[in-house]
Formats: structure tokens, sequence, C-alpha cells
């Protein structure tokens, strides 16, 4: 099958390690945590990466950059659930030490995502373009 211009970006790729990384750990949890905190904690991290999608799926500028700062919240309320998580003691230093570098990574490339929605650049022929 073959990939979709959101499957294409690098922060939309990243998105989906931290995603994937938070459900792998949240398995292990015992079945009351799981379903409260893990819930939803799954749901904000994979929020990250669906609200990515649905603004390149939505075809302008405007809707694109409002799905991405969407998805800056999600990593924002993800990060408040790993912050409880881990001071409910679900989290071990280890886990974090594997989480953190995907979070410290993921919000700077989310900036920079939405700040390069829409602006013009240069072709190699010198022609000017909007970026998509």
């Amino acid at each position: 099958m073959a990939r979709t211009n959101f499957e294409n970006l690098e922060v939309y790729q990243l998105s989906e390690k931290l995603s994937d990384e938070i459900w792998r750990l949240i398995q292990t949890w015992p079945s009351f945590d799981k379903f409260s905190l893990g819930t939803q904690m799954t749901r904000s991290a994979d929020s990250i990466g669906a609200n990515i999608a649905e603004g390149v799926g939505r075809g302008t500028y405007q809707d694109n950059r409002r799905f991405a700062r969407i998805a800056r919240g999600s990593l924002n309320e993800t990060q408040h659930w790993l912050r409880r998580a881990f001071q409910r003691k679900l989290l071990q230093t280890e886990q974090i030490e594997i989480l953190k570098p995907l979070v410290d990574e993921l919000a700077p490339r989310l900036n920079a995502y939405i700040n390069s929605i829409g602006r013009q650049i240069t072709t190699d022929n010198g022609q000017r373009t909007t970026d998509k």
C-alpha cells in the first residue's frame, strides 16, 4: 500500500513512535490504572498523529495549521498524563528515559511543522511557490 502525504512527514512518524511506545507500556498496568489514566493517555497520544493526518487531508493551509495546533495541544495533554503516571508510580525511571527523548524531539518538530505550513519557498528553478 502506498504511503499518503501525512505518512511521509517525519513529525507524523515520530508521533506514531511515541503513541505506540505508550500503548506498549500501558498494556502492563493493572486494570483500574489501564482503564482510567491509561485510556486518557492513549487517546491523547493517538490524537497527535490523528490531527496531523486530518490537517493534511483538509486541503487548506489554514485547516492544516489549525489541526497541527490541536496536535500540539494533544502532545501537551500526553505530557500531563505521563507526569501523572510517573507520580503515581505507574512508570519507572527507565520507561521515562525511553519516552522523554521522543517527547523532547516531537515538541520542537511539531512547532517547526506548524511554522512551515503555507510558508513561501523558492524552488530549484528560482520560482516562488507555497510549501504544502
